[in-house]
């Protein structure tokens, strides 16, 4: 298997994880959009819309979508939000 392949199946898994969480930040107003995957197996994401500008976004994003995804994915070893409008 290539690594390619792999971050490839890598990248599908983590999205299918983010697109389970999406509906519960959606509730409230906000929204997340998969970015990338670094070669150091770092996840980037924008927090959108409440998310984006909402005090606890830090602490969902570590407690809920990091952690959602590390112990289904223990190869990731943090997921990070950017923010492509600076």
């Amino acid at each position: 298997m290539s690594t390619e392949n792999t971050r490839e199946e890598l990248t599908t898994k983590v999205k299918n994880i983010i697109e389970q969480i999406r509906p519960y930040l959606q509730q409230d107003g906000g929204d997340i959009k998969f970015i990338e995957i670094t070669d150091d197996n770092i996840v980037n994401v924008e927090l959108q819309g409440a998310c984006g500008t909402c005090p606890y976004s830090t602490m969902t994003l570590k407690n809920g979508v990091e952690a959602s995804v590390k112990k289904a994915l223990p190869e990731i070893k943090s997921v990070e939000a950017i923010n492509l409008n600076q």
